[in-house]
């Protein structure tokens, strides 16, 4: 059990960084006038887009596994720990986003400058906190098909998924993630049993085989500018997910980087909600010094500026989130302690742990 949830808290940490650079990557390097000519920026946007079918993906396979057991549980405590509580936490972020990007204007990303826009990034057209709106529907999802067959569902899901994908649909937004990442959802909370297999069978010689021709794969798509095409995005995900959990189960045996990576993949909640305030800061305040650089400083700091603003970032999130309170900042507001039913299918005692920890911030089943 140790082992398997070791695993999945390093995918959660390496996901929730990649998240980070993407975005650093888009919203800081590519928008730095930089003044001279540099490989770097071309280099740092082919490594985002080649770690695009594994980011989101394999973020929401593992908290699908995460929530097998949660979905099992009685109607009234999914709608107030997972519903409300994912719903909640993105209605107040969403404010504080607001608000904070009000005060920088020129950051490229998705602002709510009217009553109107914020209405609709509050409802039907999400923001770039679309993964906690996510959840809240995914959990009604999984919950109201528990008696509908697996493939069913999965196949329904994927079809969601390839038709998005395939910009058959509209997707205002963030709406496309929504319609996109059902799929990977389903997969964890179906494989339960499948995933961790998967991660104690790893090897270094199956990852080679899988992800050689893999990569080759995705660079193809990319010269070939077909990643629209129907049904391609799920399925590259997909074996993106099975290359994920291989490699992460692998990078376990090392205990160093492991502790650190499981302590960033235990606390995905804060890094997600404030990253992007924080970049955007950031941004304002860096941009015209690292502009005014000598030329060749300047083409050196192209080279490292991704990894070390997403370092500074991830590690202010960390450190906000010392001191900030748990309670309304990161968690529904406590009602009343009461005891909480059990899952009619849980036998064990590991397996009934309480739901009140956000799914992105715990490290058991549920």
């Amino acid at each position: 059990m140790r082992q398997r949830l070791e695993w999945a808290d390093v995918a959660k940490g390496v996901c929730i960084v990649l998240v980070v650079l993407w975005h650093v990557i888009m919203k800081d390097l590519l928008q730095i006038d930089w003044h001279v000519a540099t490989p770097f920026l071309g280099a740092w946007g082919s490594v985002g887009e080649l770690l695009l079918p594994l980011r989101m993906p394999l973020f929401f396979a593992i908290s699908g596994f995460f929530a097998a057991n949660a979905v099992r549980r009685p109607w009234q405590v999914i709608g107030r720990t997972k519903v409300a509580k994912f719903l909640y936490l993105y209605a107040l972020w969403l404010c504080v986003h607001t608000l904070l990007f009000s005060v920088v204007p020129d950051f490229g990303t998705e602002r709510a400058d009217t009553v109107l826009k914020f209405l609709a990034q509050l409802t039907i057209t999400p923001s770039n906190l679309w993964y906690l709106q996510a959840l809240a529907i995914y959990f009604v999802v999984a919950k109201v098909s528990l008696r509908i067959p697996p493939p069913v569902m999965l196949a329904a899901a994927f079809a969601l998924s390839a038709v998005a994908a395939a910009e058959l649909v509209a997707t205002p937004g963030d709406r496309g993630g929504l319609y996109q990442n059902l799929v990977f959802f389903l997969v964890g909370l179906y494989g339960k049993s499948v995933l961790p297999r998967v991660a104690e069978t790893a090897s270094w010689v199956r990852l080679a085989a899988v992800a050689v021709p893999y990569l080759g794969i995705l660079v193809v798509i990319e010269h070939l500018g077909v990643k629209t095409w129907f049904g391609l995005w799920p399925a590259v995900s997909l074996v993106a997910v099975f290359l994920g959990v291989t490699l992460f189960s692998l990078v376990t045996r090392w205990a160093a980087l492991t502790r650190a990576l499981t302590s960033i993949g235990r606390r995905t909640l804060p890094v997600y909600v404030m990253h992007m305030p924080i970049l955007a800061l950031l941004h304002l305040s860096l941009r015209g010094p690292i502009a005014h650089l000598p030329g060749t400083l300047r083409v050196a700091v192209s080279a490292v500026e991704p990894a070390m603003m997403t370092t500074l970032v991830v590690w202010i999130c960390l450190m906000l989130h010392r001191i900030l309170p748990t309670t309304w900042v990161f968690d529904l507001p406590a009602k009343r302690s009461v005891p909480e039913p059990a899952a009619p299918s849980e036998p064990t005692a590991s397996q009934s742990r309480t739901a009140t920890q956000p799914i992105l911030m715990r490290s058991d089943h549920e």
